[in-house]
């Protein structure tokens, strides 16, 4: 499909967003819950991924979920004709007029939205369907158990089509309060006798609580092939394919003498003779900064057919070029394509060696770095 950005393709430095593996990721979440509709969440314009790319590789979703109602917008003027959900609703009244345009869904989670729902009078024909948020324990957004009864009971009065909603806290660790059991009893206790369609479980509890999957799911980090719970071992038996490869090659060596300092601070000294590579690649593109030293890159030394080996950083990541120790790749030379994550090195994997999680890595790729739909 090529570049889905005006950007000059001089620097080595590329994402390709693979739009198989987006669908790949969608029938595996399908085959985990084949009973509930899916909303497939692409805020943040889809995780870094692009509105573009997830408009391919996720058609066959039932829905998307998205926060800014531009983003809405985008998808309608782009051919989707299927339901939005804005997962955060509206943030001014005034947008409820696009809102009904666009026939999009709401997120109910606060005494203001109820009010504006309550008094607009400029309905299109088009019927909204809410997902009323309950605060089960998460502490986030969402109305409490005794707000959240009167509330549904107002806006059903009004004539809206209603659904439940809750997030779970910590549906990807097992020994954190509130547990996912606390938040469920919670939850059924405040919708008793409110009969509507549900909507409970993000990725993790999609993955490891199957009694909360409700009428519809809204799979996130699992849809790019990345781990909920920052890591990677975790999914990798789910069969979850990485749909974004950040790649760059090799633009320099450097031959080092046993005691020298490579880059800012001197952070890493060579204890023999050795090779560094430098990466068209820094944090002005997204890397991290605090990556530390034997933080891994793949590196495809000899050509095409090579099967590639796996190399440390070596020293600081700067804004543009990082290092890393070439002794396990003798054959690698300026030119020699690197992969930073994605098919080779899960961005997990970048994440935990850098102090964050994946979601961080691939919502933070910079504007500058190019994106290669395929």
């Amino acid at each position: 499909m090529g570049t889905s950005a005006n950007h000059p393709i001089n620097r080595p430095i590329l994402a390709s967003i693979d739009t198989e593996a987006f669908r790949h990721n969608l029938n595996r979440v399908r085959e985990l819950a084949p009973e509930s509709k899916i909303w497939s969440v692409i805020k943040a314009k889809s995780y870094g991924h692009s509105l573009e790319a997830a408009l391919v590789g996720l058609e066959s979703t039932d829905g998307f979920a998205l926060l800014d109602i531009t983003d809405a917008q985008w998808l309608r003027e782009h051919g989707w004709q299927g339901r939005i959900l804005l997962l955060e609703g509206l943030f001014h009244h005034n947008e409820l007029a696009l809102a009904d345009k666009l026939q999009c869904d709401l997120v109910v989670h606060s005494e203001s939205q109820v009010q504006w729902l309550e008094s607009y009078k400029g309905r299109s024909g088009h019927e909204f369907n809410l997902f009323l948020k309950l605060n089960s324990g998460m502490n986030r957004l969402g109305l409490r158990p005794a707000q959240y009864r009167v509330a549904f009971h107002r806006l059903h009065a009004a004539d809206y089509r209603m659904h439940h909603m809750t997030h779970f806290a910590n549906a990807d660790q097992v020994d954190r309060s509130p547990s996912v059991g606390e938040q469920l009893e919670c939850f059924n206790h405040a919708i008793d006798g409110l009969h509507a369609p549900t909507s409970l479980a993000n990725s993790a509890a999609i993955l490891w609580h199957r009694n909360v999957l409700g009428d519809w799911i809204r799979p996130g980090i699992m849809l790019y092939g990345v781990s909920p719970t920052g890591i990677f071992a975790d999914i990798v038996r789910s069969d979850f394919q990485a749909v974004m490869q950040l790649r760059s090659e090799i633009i320099d060596i450097q031959e080092l003498k046993k005691g020298e300092y490579i880059g800012y601070g001197g952070r890493y000294q060579a204890g023999e003779d050795m090779r560094i590579g430098v990466i068209a690649c820094g944090y002005a593109d997204g890397y991290p900064r605090h990556a530390e030293d034997g933080t891994p890159v793949w590196i495809q030394a000899a050509g095409s057919d090579d099967q590639g080996v796996i190399c440390p950083i070596a020293g600081q990541v700067s804004m543009d070029m990082m290092t890393v120790d070439l002794r396990d790749a003798p054959n690698a030379k300026v030119g020699s394509v690197v992969e930073l994550w994605g098919k080779e090195i899960p961005v997990d994997d970048v994440a935990q060696m850098s102090g964050t999680i994946g979601y961080e890595l691939i919502c933070a790729l910079a504007p500058r770095v190019p994106l290669e739909i395929k």
